[in-house]
């Protein structure tokens, strides 16, 4: 139930990715409409910052990771779910862009703290998949709001403010229950330093047991804790300690939002309508199942698998895919069945990024930090996530322009490029603890028998 009511926060952020994608039309005669632009340029542009708005929102927001608590931030939700549902009250494009800035200032927020919160309170042995529910959660606000988003349902000239300013509903039903989950055992034991409502939470979350063992790992890691003490973003940037872990943290995120999954979920229904789709709306609806299905898959396999090999496999494959729909999309004209060749490159682009690269960056930062460090870190994996996600929102229709038929061909040289990082630089984290993780990190580094560094980031978080 804990998990569950957390990855609430993450069916609100799925929904907010997925829901201004079907609408489109409809939503720019009403900008137009509004601006008495007919189809000038700018409604172009209103439309374009609509759908990457969300994504400065949460760039700024994911910095509060950790300062904020899911119920405390519910009420930003609600009232972005208010501002779009009420946009014809004034002007469209001005309530519209203001929401989807609010929604992804929440959503910015619960990205960080869904995971972290996930993974401290999940057993070693179904970290994984637990941390992979978050993704799923996701994909599946992302089909929900393309299936809620069809003309005949809410995606009309009558409907569509109704369908945005649903995006805070889930907010609702959270805001009940996450006071009947209990708070993460080590938040409370290894930063309060509280072991009796460390050892009632662990009892409330595992049931009758035995939570000595439990509580004898987060002791260790509490010890590590006082000698690696919290450490803020600007020591955690600074710091040689931590610049291994804090680079592969960095180039996971990075991999998934340059992997050009974005230009798939903003704009699918165009792309589709480019490839031949007399009804690319119900293809793109199609690419939400197979995004909800193969994010099953991961969850299945990531605790088995291991995170690196399904984060390799995945990359790849979508590699492949690239080029095979820049193929598709090139001889569209010329034979009629590459149509049928960029939608299966579609649909296996997707499957691709679902079985790895999609939800394995969310919660491997939390795995690859100890308890000090990992806030700091996950903030700064959030913000470039969300600033990747703001860049391609915002530039992949120019990019599409410019590249035409070709721009699939830059995403697939950027992921060859995380496909041979990842294989050199990334160790698996699989079934391993956070100490035998940041082991990892510190093999064959020289640190100083003194530990000068560490004794300056634990002045520095003093001060």
């Amino acid at each position: 139930m804990a998990v569950f009511t957390a990855a609430l926060g993450s069916l609100q952020f799925g929904y907010s990715l997925g829901v201004i994608n079907a609408p489109q039309t409809v939503i720019e005669k009403h900008y137009a409409r509004s601006l008495g632009a007919g189809q000038h340029p700018s409604v172009v542009i209103y439309w374009s910052l609509s759908v990457a708005i969300f994504s400065i929102g949460g760039m700024l927001s994911s910095f509060l990771v950790g300062v904020k608590g899911m119920l405390m931030i519910n009420v930003l939700s609600v009232a972005a779910g208010l501002m779009m549902g009420l946009c014809n009250m004034w002007k469209p494009h001005i309530m519209v862009i203001a929401g989807r800035a609010l929604m992804g200032f929440y959503c910015g927020l619960t990205s960080g703290l869904v995971p972290m919160y996930i993974g401290e309170i999940a057993p070693k042995a179904y970290r994984g998949a637990l941390g992979a529910l978050h993704q799923l959660a996701i994909v599946v606000g992302i089909l929900l709001s393309q299936v809620v988003g069809l003309d005949f349902v809410l995606g009309n000239e009558n409907m569509w403010p109704l369908l945005l300013g649903l995006s805070g509903a889930p907010a609702v039903l959270q805001t009940f229950l996450l006071p009947l989950c209990p708070e993460s055992p080590r938040y409370l034991y290894i930063l309060l330093g509280k072991e009796q409502e460390a050892r009632r939470s662990l009892l409330r979350l595992k049931g009758a047991y035995d939570p000595t063992p439990d509580l004898e790992e987060m002791k260790r890691e509490k010890d590590e804790a006082d000698k690696e003490p919290r450490i803020s973003i600007l020591s955690l940037i600074c710091s040689s300690v931590y610049r291994q872990q804090l680079f592969v943290a960095l180039m996971m995120h990075l991999s998934q939002q340059f992997s050009g999954i974005n230009a798939i979920f903003y704009y699918s229904t165009a792309i589709f309508g480019r490839a031949g789709v007399s009804q690319p709306v119900y293809a793109t609806i199609g690419v939400g199942v197979i995004n909800t299905v193969f994010t099953l898959v991961s969850v299945a396999l990531v605790d088995k698998t291991g995170r690196r090999t399904l984060t390799l496999v995945g990359l790849a494959g979508m590699c492949c895919c690239a080029i095979a729909m820049t193929v598709g999309l090139k001889f569209l004209n010329d034979y009629s069945w590459m149509s049928y060749v960029s939608m299966a490159a579609i649909f296996l682009f997707v499957s691709f990024f679902e079985i790895g690269p999609g939800p394995i960056p969310w919660f491997i930062v939390a795995e690859l930090f100890s308890q000090g460090p990992r806030p700091a870190a996950i903030a700064l994996a959030g913000c470039c996530n969300w600033t990747s996600n703001f860049i391609i929102g915002m530039t992949f229709p120019y990019i599409q322009a410019w590249l035409d038929c070709y721009v699939f061909i830059l995403f697939a040289g950027l992921l060859l490029v995380f496909t041979v990082f990842i294989y050199f630089r990334v160790p698996e984290t699989k079934g391993k603890s956070f100490e035998e993780i940041a082991a990892v990190f510190q093999k064959g580094r020289k640190v100083p028998k003194d530990n000068t560094e560490l004794q300056q980031l634990k002045s520095s978080s003093e001060a």
